[in-house]
Formats: C-alpha cells, sequence, structure tokens
C-alpha cells in the first residue's frame, strides 16, 4: 500500500494557552478550582495553542450533552468533509475515485456515521464501502492506516481514505474538578485528518510524489493485560468523562521498547534502521517515557513535540497531522524506513513500517 496524501485541517477558532486557561476555569468550573493550580498544569502540558470547533464563548452556552453532541456533528462533518475533499484533490483524485472510507472518532456520536454524512456531502459513490471506528481514541490514526492497508493488500487496484475528526473541547466536562479533566482541558484540541491511500495496482501512476509518500509495509496491533482503566470515558447523562491514569508513562516503560524491538525484527529489521519516527503527542510525560525506552537520540520525535506545541493533542487526528508535518518539514530519505507509533484506550499501541520508496530513475 503506498499513502499518496496526507492532509490536516483546523478549525479557524485559534486560542493561547493562557486564554483557554482563564475560559475553562472562569466559565465552565465557574471558580471552583484555584486558577493558579490550572495555569500550572495547564503549562506542564507544553502546548502554547490550540483550535476549537466553536468560538470560545459559545461553550458556556451549552446546556447539556445533546446540545455538545449537535455541535460535534455540524462541525464534525464540515471538517471532516473539508480535509477529505483537499486530501483527494492533493492526490489528483476527486471523491468518486474512493473506493473504502474509513472514518475515526471518539469525541462524539453520531449515527449515520461521520463517514456516511461525509460520502454524501463530498459526493462519493453509491457503492462506497464504508467502515466507522469508535472508541480507538488517540491510537485510531495509526489503526486506521493498518486498516487501510489490510483491505488494500486484497483489492489491490482500489483508492482507500481514512478521515479522523476530532473535537475534544466537546468533551470537556463541567463542574468536573478532577485531576483528568485538569490535565485534559490542558493538553486535547480540536482538528482532523484524512490519508489517501491505494493499492499496490495503482501506486506507479504516483511516481511523480515518490519522495514524499511513502509505502506501508506491515502493521501490529497490542492490546495490554488489565489496563482498561487507563484511558477512555465514563459515559453518562453529562456526556463524556475522561478517564485517565497517570500510569500511562509507565505502561510506555514496560512494553514499547519490546514491542518495537520484536516487530522490527519480524521483518529483518532493528532500531538502528528506523531512521525517522511518527509519534502520537500524548502529552510531555508520555512522549519522555517513549524517548527512554526506545532508546532514541535527541531530536528524533522534534516533529511531534513541534505539534503538541502549536496544536495540543488532537486525538486521532493528531499522529496523522505529524505524519503530515514530517513529510513536508523532513522529507524521509528515499528508500528510509519509518515507524508510526500511537497508544490509546485498551490500553493498546499499534504500529506501522514504513518506507519511503527509492528515487525513480
Amino acid at each position: 500500500m503506498r499513502i499518496v496524501s496526507v492532509q490536516g485541517a483546523l478549525p479557524e477558532h485559534r486560542y493561547s494557552q493562557p486564554e483557554l486557561t482563564r475560559a475553562f476555569t472562569r466559565t465552565l468550573l465557574d471558580g471552583a478550582v484555584n486558577e493558579a493550580v490550572v495555569e500550572r498544569i495547564h503549562t506542564n502540558a507544553r502546548v502554547h495553542s490550540r483550535h476549537l470547533a466553536l468560538p470560545i464563548e459559545r461553550y458556556g452556552e451549552l446546556r447539556d450533552f445533546t446540545e455538545s453532541n449537535d455541535a460535534f456533528i455540524q462541525a464534525g462533518v464540515e471538517l471532516g468533509g473539508r480535509v477529505v475533499t483537499d486530501a483527494l484533490k492533493a492526490a489528483g483524485l476527486t471523491p468518486q475515485d474512493v473506493d473504502l472510507v474509513v472514518s475515526a472518532t471518539v469525541t462524539g456520536l453520531a449515527v449515520p456515521s461521520l463517514d456516511a454524512r461525509v460520502a454524501v456531502l463530498t459526493g462519493m459513490r453509491p457503492d462506497v464501502v464504508r467502515m466507522p471506528l469508535v472508541g480507538l481514541g488517540c491510537v485510531a490514526g495509526a489503526a486506521g492506516v493498518a486498516r487501510l492497508r489490510d483491505h488494500l493488500v486484497g483489492h489491490p487496484d482500489q483508492v482507500a481514505v481514512l478521515m479522523a475528526v476530532e473535537l475534544c473541547s466537546l468533551t470537556l466536562q463541567r463542574d468536573d474538578a478532577s485531576m483528568p479533566n485538569l490535565v485534559a482541558s490542558g493538553l486535547f484540541g480540536d482538528g482532523a485528518a484524512a490519508v489517501v491511500a491505494v493499492g499496490r495496482d495503482r501506486a506507479s501512476e504516483f511516481d511523480d510524489m515518490l519522495a514524499t509518500r511513502p509505502d506501508v509495509l506491515a502493521t501490529r496491533s497490542r492490546l495490554y493485560p488489565d489496563s482498561e482503566r487507563t484511558m477512555g470515558w465514563d459515559v453518562g447523562s453529562s456526556g463524556f468523562k475522561i478517564v485517565l491514569d497517570s500510569n500511562v508513562p509507565g505502561l510506555v516503560r514496560r512494553y514499547v521498547g519490546d514491542d518495537v524491538r520484536g516487530f522490527l525484527a519480524d521483518h529483518g529489521l532493528t532500531q538502528d534502521d528506523v531512521e525517522w519516527y511518527v509519534a502520537h503527542p500524548g502529552g510531555p510525560k508520555v512522549l519522555e517515557a517513549m524517548q527512554e525506552t526506545l532508546d532514541l537520540p535527541s531530536g528524533a520525535l522534534q516533529v511531534t513535540w513541534d505539534s503538541l506545541a502549536r496544536i495540543g493533542n488532537l486525538s486521532s487526528a493528531s499522529v496523522l497531522h505529524v505524519l503530515a508535518d514530517t513529510l513536508v518539514d523532513r522529507p524521509p530519505r528515499p528508500g528510509s524506513y519509518g515507524l508510526m507509533i500511537a497508544m490509546g484506550p485498551g490500553f493498546c499501541s499499534e504500529l506501522v513500517l514504513l518506507r519511503a520508496p527509492e528515487q525513480a530513475a
């Protein structure tokens, strides 16, 4: 499978971290927590700014989960439609070319799912195959790429699209001064991303894009034992209440290093063969744990750190933004291997082995 386009999209409403700290403590929490405490937590997130689905003053007007979810559907379809259209256009394709659309989200509920609504909005064919991924959270960007590969291995003449839409701001809870909610309020942002991929029989059509369009060689999923309460949602009358255990960095240190080394060994590779990394920006402590367990050199995850600072953690869309940034800002050396890594509810991880194609003769 070859990735022929990766695009990110962000809502127009952008705010600095201090602006968001003030709004969260004064509007949603209504002064229930000392603003200095929230400011310290938000500063530790190392996020400088984020984008929101709605103007910041609108959040105080949302009365319940119904209104928040209605806003999710309206904004999510618009943002998803825009990023899918842009990604297809960048690859020289149209919505009519799409054979499979995979959608990933964990920040709202929609039936029909977002992929159905975007398929109609953008004009995809009536026989387009749809695959909604719900509940995978932050890991879904990498897992979605893996599911594209699964399909295209069996359908090598087809075009597949992954659409990730996450509007995390619409899940923040009022009157919840718990540490997970405070951490989430400083870490997560809103955004979308899309990946367009083709099977091997179509790859030659995109040879003029080789330099920045990697092949997906292999993938691996890992589900860790006794970790169901590490990350996720408690769903109630007020919507999605975040579950976020402080032991996530510990799980990264315990499992991810061996997982990566085993995955690479199964394909005749070692970490020395991997020249570039596309890591999900799970937060400073998670990234530090990843650098430590993989013994990565300084700067190996710099694109991820930069993405975290600029737009925050966008759940499933984030690792795809990092991939897009990598291909533009740090184009891989022709023929070099890369590794995409993301983690999410389960607790689980997804590994995706990438390779930049050799330059055409």
